[in-house]
């Protein structure tokens, strides 16, 4: 964890110029790599840091906390390293007769993990809702157990970073969806082997990202090893991926009220009265922030099923931090809308929680489902 806090740190330092990146750096990603991030996707007998959902997630997620306070696109797209490979890390023995080649996936994926590969997630598609059900992509066989993917995906968080990324698609001869992942070390973008670019990122926050579009036109991929379990491993992993994606927001509200502290210490007895009573309610965003990260920490921890208590954790969480920054940037004044001021960037930022990871109409219409 040091070594992460010096890094988050360091990007803290860089704030002005990160926050008005358009594209990641791969030096950074090589750094995290060199700190050991890359072993929060693998299994702890493996020498990761990985042992179980209950007992790994807080440090995993703490990890993510503590590097969104230095650079929030960043933190986003190291987020889905573990996340994606958690669906092997929590179901770590399938039934037969899928148990041997299970095992042996999921040590090929610890492997590309150990041989310093980062992976990421290209699942979402236009017209989707994010809900993974509804994908259009097709799988056809192709030959030596390979498949051929062929559909449109955007939000491919981290692309041109990751070496693989996991997807969805409808196989054919299938009457539900499934996982696969691609290898896309070496692949162009020019649709020459079967991946074409077609929507660069120009999100209004995470903007540095590269959760770029792309098109898949006959793109060779892997099937899951435990053909029809999507819901299984999804729901397994559930907790951890909705952990860590909420500590990313948890870190860069925590950072934009800690600045906004700073900033007005100086001219506190001179504020008016509605700035007094916005930051006095920006405080008490705050707290319930982080008393909601700390409940759905200790909901995994301790219960067998903990998804229904992250789902509200994580609702909870994106619109106490959309309100939280808001807040600031209106007792910060015009200026938290000019590029000079981060107060700007980190409110476009928390309200990808709501907005991308699932979206709002998906995340409520689970958590209704999940009141019965």
């Amino acid at each position: 964890m040091r070594r992460i806090e010096a890094l988050a740190e360091r990007f803290a330092g860089e704030r002005h110029d990160r926050q008005r990146r358009r594209e990641l750096d791969r030096a950074d990603f090589d750094a995290l790599a060199e700190a050991g991030f890359l072993r929060t996707g693998v299994p702890q007998e493996q020498g990761g840091l990985f042992a179980s959902l209950p007992r790994s997630t807080r440090g995993t997620a703490e990890i993510l906390r503590v590097l969104a306070h230095g650079d929030s696109s960043v933190a986003l797209v190291a987020s889905m390293h573990p996340a994606v490979l958690s669906f092997w890390l929590a179901t770590p023995v399938a039934p037969e007769p899928h148990g041997e080649a299970w095992a042996r996936q999921r040590a090929e994926v610890t492997r590309t993990a150990l041989g310093g590969n980062w992976w990421g997630t290209i699942t979402s598609e236009p017209g989707s809702g994010g809900d993974v059900t509804r994908t259009r992509t097709k799988a056809r066989r192709g030959q030596d157990d390979r498949w051929l993917l062929s559909g449109q995906k955007h939000f491919g968080s981290g692309s041109g970073i990751t070496s693989f990324m996991i997807t969805s698609a409808a196989p054919e001869g299938d009457d539900a969806p499934d996982w696969f992942f691609l290898d896309l070390r070496g692949v162009p973008w020019d649709g020459t082997a079967g991946v074409r670019l077609i929507a660069p990122w120009d999100g209004h926050g995470m903007i540095a990202t590269q959760s770029h579009g792309m098109a898949f036109e006959s793109a060779p991929a892997t099937r899951i090893a435990w053909p029809g379990s999507w819901k299984v491993i999804a729901d397994a992993a559930g907790p951890f991926i909705g952990a860590l994606f909420t500590a990313v927001i948890v870190g860069i509200a925590e950072t934009a009220l800690a600045t906004a502290r700073a900033q007005l210490a100086a001219k506190k007895d001179t504020l008016g009265a509605y700035d007094r009573v916005e930051l006095t309610r920006a405080e008490v965003d705050g707290f319930l922030i982080a008393q909601a990260y700390l409940g759905m920490l200790r909901a995994v921890e301790t219960r067998p099923n903990a998804l229904r208590d992250v789902l509200l954790a994580k609702l909870a969480i994106a619109e106490l931090a959309e309100s939280l920054t808001g807040r600031l940037c209106r007792i910060m004044g015009g200026g938290s809308f000019a590029r000079h001021s981060p107060f700007g960037f980190w409110f476009e930022d928390v309200r990808a929680l709501g907005w991308l990871r699932p979206p709002w109409q998906l995340m409520h219409d689970s958590v209704f489902a999940t009141a019965f």
